[in-house]
């Protein structure tokens, strides 16, 4: 089985690479959604962020209102830091489960598409790095409708994560996504033929 890591600055792309890798026939792990399942009402994650960051950020439905605790831990590095020592440790788990349930059914190839990667710590996890990338203006235009983002919501975000600088000394594989999607898919289409071959070969 090859893993491939998935990661880059918020807004960059990621999810679409994932996406049509998906397609195409991998296994996608999206660390996000992993993440949602730590928030559950109930979780030791729920329990031990309510417990740290106060009841306020509870939402109505009784989970974790992310918006809320973002406003919290995207303005402060220690919030930030703390926030990710009761959460990176529960999402690893969670994702090597999963990864070792596919391991054991033989799957071929794994996606993992994480923000975090690096900065959690879970390159050992993936055999190889793909670092997605787009102009920062780009990026604004891209948070700015798809999450109703402000600038400075969205500046703060990207300060919080690895420059790009560093992100690609990881990289096997920088993606530059910001091109036509029809060109993104055939770009990628053309890495999955290449990861194939190097898969089955192995």
């Amino acid at each position: 089985m090859r893993v491939i890591g998935i990661t880059g600055t918020i807004g960059s792309g990621k999810s679409t690479v994932a996406g049509f890798l998906g397609e195409l026939g991998a296994r996608v792990i999206d660390a996000d959604e992993v993440g949602h399942e730590v928030y559950l009402p109930g979780t030791d994650g729920w329990k031990a962020v309510v417990e740290a960051f106060g009841e306020g950020v509870i939402a109505p439905d009784g989970t974790v209102d992310r918006h809320k605790l973002g406003e919290i831990v995207f303005k402060n590095p220690a919030a930030l830091a703390k926030l990710n020592s009761i959460v990176h440790p529960l999402i690893t788990k969670k994702v090597q489960s999963r990864l070792k349930e596919l391991r054991q059914k033989e799957t071929r190839i794994v996606v993992l598409e994480a923000a975090l990667l690096i900065e959690a710590g879970w390159s050992p996890l993936v055999d190889e790095i793909w670092v997605t990338t787009a102009p920062e203006s780009v990026i604004h235009k891209r948070l700015a409708a798809k999450r109703e983002l402000s600038h400075s919501q969205i500046q703060a975000r990207i300060k919080m994560q690895l420059p790009l600088s560093e992100q690609t000394k990881w990289a096997g594989r920088v993606i530059d996504t910001n091109i036509p999607l029809p060109e993104l898919e055939t770009r990628v289409a053309a890495l999955w033929r290449k990861l194939k071959q190097k898969t089955d070969s192995s």
